[in-house]
């Protein structure tokens, strides 16, 4: 039975054999973090030992570990590389007054906690937890279990997302695949590697529905006014359309798309930046895709399944200007210390408009957005454009064609020399004349200019903001990079009028550098 709180959703799940027990105790072990409490219900012989056993031991990465029943030591505790583990036995509990002997509740607080007979101090235990109840399956084999989940508190929708993950893994034939974690990114999207006995790998996309945010212009939330994918079809639906286009984007090789999660190709780790930087050769074949892309018509109504389509949102003045003012929200407070009238916030809001509304004036195209190193893999075995891995795109709009070029050869984390930069635009130039006679190259420096000023600023906005609002610090030591791009890019006569106001109101700012 349940404890605690009646949960909304309960999942059966049939254990047909011990081999099928210890899988869903490894599956169950790569779903916990430190804080989580699981409880093991059901009578003697259920399994509740040999499923905690597991999950201790996988843990641990080590199937050797040695986990005993703490049937008598009540409580058994072990180090892992995942954090504290706590293995506990409530038989011999005389009441929930014994687990404070035990100094229980500050041991949960700091481990992943099994707790075996919870019903013998039910009232003791957190609201939040997963409750495993075992029972035997005669009829299906002598080793068959049925295993009834039910979450109560926060554990309700991780459940209920990783019910979803283990029908994708079964689906798409990688059960038995162990789990990695690979990387997180600035947002809510978390990566996993997955790996087969055979060797086989293919990465596992986590990306929940992004929650909308407080309204802060005209009831909108910044998600929806900066045009931010808010669920995980915007993904699928552009990796389709890259590869339609004959582009190494990942195959999509399963999906739960309404749990935000995708199984895609594993394209690897070889990337276009060595430690000495760029790579030229590769630099400039990821400029002649974008030059390829931005010559071919492209429609902004995509696939993502049999009855559902994506529209690829404009990148309007809009959304450029919620992300410039970025800076004035975040860096110009928390980083360079400086007070911004009423006033003067208007001034920079004209001045922006003016200068976006310039740089949208051409065509335009699908903007993927993040086209920059930590997004770009090199695919050696594959011929021509194809040799370009494309990851991360799911912001992706519809947008002016020198952005993504900008993303590129401004790049936020490499260095990219001006003379590199120099000779990659004239390798977009040149490439984009092969495809279009009548591309202008003037026309394009100046919108590579304010698209340049205006990525720069509001990425200086966003650092400032990861610093001072999600604790992560590691982003400044980027700024100096930003702000050196933005001195180039402020040069430019199209941003003559912006300059002054950098000059005047941001020294600290390119507009002021030397």
């Amino acid at each position: 039975m349940p404890l605690g709180p009646e949960a909304a959703v309960t999942w059966h799940i049939r254990l047909p054999d011990e081999a099928a027990t210890l899988d869903f105790g490894r599956f169950l072990a790569d779903e916990l973090k430190v804080g989580d409490l699981v409880t093991l219900s059901g009578g003697l012989g259920a399994g509740k030992t040999t499923l905690a056993r597991v999950v201790v031991q996988s843990l641990a990465g080590d199937e050797a570990l040695e986990v005993p029943s703490p049937t008598f030591t009540l409580l058994q505790t072990y180090e892992t590389a995942r954090g504290p583990v706590a293995h506990a036995d409530f038989y011999r509990i005389g009441g929930p007054g014994e687990l404070m002997e035990l100094g229980f509740e500050e041991i949960a607080e700091r481990s992943i906690t099994l707790v075996e007979w919870p019903e013998r101090a039910a009232g003791a235990l957190a609201s939040s937890r997963l409750d495993i109840a075992l029972d035997l399956d005669p009829r299906s084999g002598p080793d068959a279990r049925v295993a009834l989940l039910t979450p109560t508190g926060d554990f309700g929708a991780r459940v209920a997302r990783a019910m979803s993950l283990r029908r994708l893994l079964e689906r798409a034939g990688w059960a038995d695949a162990q789990r990695a974690f690979m990387m997180g990114d600035a947002s809510t999207r978390a990566y996993e590697r997955l790996t087969k006995p055979t060797g086989e790998t293919a990465v596992l996309m986590i990306s929940p529905p992004r929650p909308d945010g407080p309204p802060i212009r005209r009831g909108k939330p910044y998600s929806a006014i900066a045009k931010l994918a808010e669920s995980i079809h915007a993904f699928v639906a552009v990796d389709r359309g890259l590869r339609a286009l004959g582009l190494s984007a990942p195959r999509i090789y399963g999906e739960e798309l309404e749990a935000g999660l995708l199984l895609l190709e594993d394209l690897g780790h070889e990337g276009v930046v060595d430690e000495n930087g760029p790579i030229p050769e590769r630099y400039a074949e990821a400029v002649a895709l974008l030059a390829r892309l931005h010559a071919t018509t492209l429609p902004n109504v995509l696939p993502v399944a049999e009855d559902r389509e994506h529209v690829v949102p404009p990148y309007d003045l809009e959304a450029m200007l919620i992300e410039v003012d970025l800076l004035l929200d975040w860096y110009a407070p928390h980083i360079a210390r400086a007070e911004i009238p009423t006033s003067v916030r208007m001034e920079f809001t004209s001045l922006w408009t003016a200068t976006i509304q310039e740089g949208l004036a051409g065509p335009a195209t699908w903007t993927l957005r993040d086209y920059h190193s930590p997004n770009l893999l090199w695919l050696p075995r594959r011929d021509g454009l194809a040799r370009v891995g494309l990851i991360d795109f799911q912001d992706a709009v519809l947008g002016p064609p020198a952005y993504d070029v900008v993303s590129l050869l401004q790049d936020a984390r490499v260095d990219v020399s001006a003379e590199l930069e120099l000779r990659l635009l004239g390798h977009y130039a040149k490439c984009r004349k092969s495809h279009d006679p009548d591309f202008d190259v003037g026309a394009f420096a100046g919108a590579y200019a304010i698209m340049g000023a205006q990525r720069a600023t509001k990425i200086l906005g966003i650092f400032a903001r990861l610093d001072r609002r999600d604790r992560k610090p590691h982003y400044l030591r980027h700024m100096p990079r930003i702000d050196a791009y933005l001195t180039r890019n402020l040069r430019h006569p199209a941003l003559r009028a912006l300059k002054v106001w950098y000059d005047h109101h941001m020294p600290k700012l390119g507009g002021g550098a030397p």
